[in-house]
């Protein structure tokens, strides 16, 4: 490989190495809140799904079953909702929210008003 196309190869690796590393920083404040209700939502218990589908090819008839079960370490620590918040939206834009969780617009989980 030449010098020039050294050279090339090098600066395109550091052009993708920090587009790659840009979505690592810090979000708006207001990104973090919105991301972070799910977050909250979760600290409050655990969540469940159970699905049940039939398909058919003209021939054979299959069923299909599905449960999923998730459970969040905030709620196994015992936090409180609003804590696991505002940790999660200091995480991810490095400033506090702007409002309580329990102002927040789409909050539904416990406590609510």
């Amino acid at each position: 490989m030449t010098r020039r196309r050294h050279l090339c190869a090098i600066a395109g690796l550091t052009v993708l190495a920090a587009v790659g590393l840009a979505g690592c920083g810090p979000v708006p404040v207001e990104q973090a809140e919105r991301q972070c209700l799910d977050t909250a939502d979760r600290a409050t218990g655990p969540r469940g799904k159970v699905g049940i589908g039939m398909s058919t090819d003209g021939h054979r008839t299959r069923v299909g079953t599905g449960l999923s079960f998730e459970i969040s370490s905030d709620y196994v620590m015992g936090r409180d909702p609003a804590d696991a918040f505002n940790r999660c939206v200091l995480n991810r834009s490095g400033r506090m929210p702007t409002r309580p969780l329990y102002e927040q617009p789409g909050w539904r989980g416990q406590g609510a008003r």
